[in-house]
């Protein structure tokens, strides 16, 4: 392991070749395996995985219960709600390994993932996105998105700061927290300023 100023609780486990970054706290009962990247400032709550090769960025959040699988990349500022799930095998079998057929799973910068959603393998969360509790998702989520349900569906679009945004007739929104404002063009929306 690359040895950086983070903190590890003494029940934690950390395999070789890990990188973790500064600031890092990785709490109770977690397991961080080999070859792990973890960037700075991440906070990994009690009973959380980090099976071999996964890659998290500055200031991930993972709460209690959270298994992170080969194959998952999470980019800066991502929030992964309490026992929300991974997959990263399409067609799961017992008996049948298939360590080779990993499929790879992107969250983009600053989306959040509710308790007890879960995501199949094989999908991108666009930026800033919002997959509400105990959610399914079972195809890509554009930026911005809120989505909801099993399967998921999409119910609108959230500001960077996690508000629901109402359009006005010229497709404009405004955040009510950071007076961001977004505009829907089509089907998508941007951040203008």
């Amino acid at each position: 392991m690359l040895e950086t100023n983070f903190f590890s609780h003494p029940t934690a486990v950390i395999d070789d070749n890990c990188t973790i970054g500064e600031g890092t706290k990785i709490w109770h009962f977690s397991h961080i395996m080999s070859n792990c990247k973890i960037g700075k400032k991440c906070n990994l709550g009690q009973n959380v995985v980090i099976s071999p090769e996964v890659v998290l960025g500055d200031n991930v959040k993972v709460q209690n219960n959270v298994s992170i699988y080969t194959g998952v990349k999470c980019e800066d500022d991502v929030f992964l709600g309490p026992s929300m799930v991974f997959t990263n095998i399409i067609n799961p079998r017992s008996a049948i390994v298939r360590k080779d057929q990993y499929v790879e799973t992107l969250v983009k910068k600053g989306a959040s993932i509710g308790a007890n959603a879960t995501i199949v393998c094989g999908n991108t969360i666009g930026k800033y996105a919002m997959i509400g509790a105990g959610a399914v998702i079972t195809k890509n989520v554009q930026p911005y998105a809120l989505m909801v349900g099993n399967p998921a569906r999409q119910i609108g679009f959230v500001s960077e700061y996690g508000h629901r945004l109402k359009f006005n007739e010229s497709g404009y929104a405004t955040c009510p927290e950071s007076q961001q404002q977004y505009k829907l063009s089509g089907e998508s929306v941007s951040l203008i300023y």
